[in-house]
């Protein structure tokens, strides 16, 4: 492909973000479950709280999450140290990955 030219999946339509499987091609694309996920929707910065600050927000969005499965696995093969990543915390995936 040119480097001038516009990739084929250049759009996203907003109206289908967070729709369960609207993005997603899990076998051309192994990262494609993030388009599905909720957190792509929302402020960031919850999910990556402070030092000592609430993870609560972003445990909520995760709870209802289509992907929050995919989200854990993929932090624990790439040893994601930090934010909230499947519903977990840095410190949770830690003490799951010693469990097994």
């Amino acid at each position: 492909m040119d480097s001038r030219s516009v990739p084929d999946n250049w759009f996203v339509d907003i109206l289908k973000l967070g729709v369960s499987g609207a993005y997603s091609n899990g076998e051309d694309d192994p990262l494609s479950w993030q388009a599905d996920a909720l957190c792509s929707q929302t402020d960031p910065e919850a999910f990556f709280p402070e030092k000592g600050g609430s993870t609560r927000d972003a445990k909520r969005i995760c709870a209802g999450c289509d992907v929050k499965q995919q989200c854990l696995e993929y932090a624990l093969a790439n040893d994601e140290r930090f934010g909230i990543w499947g519903g977990l915390s840095e410190r949770e995936r830690r003490k799951l990955k010693k469990r097994a």
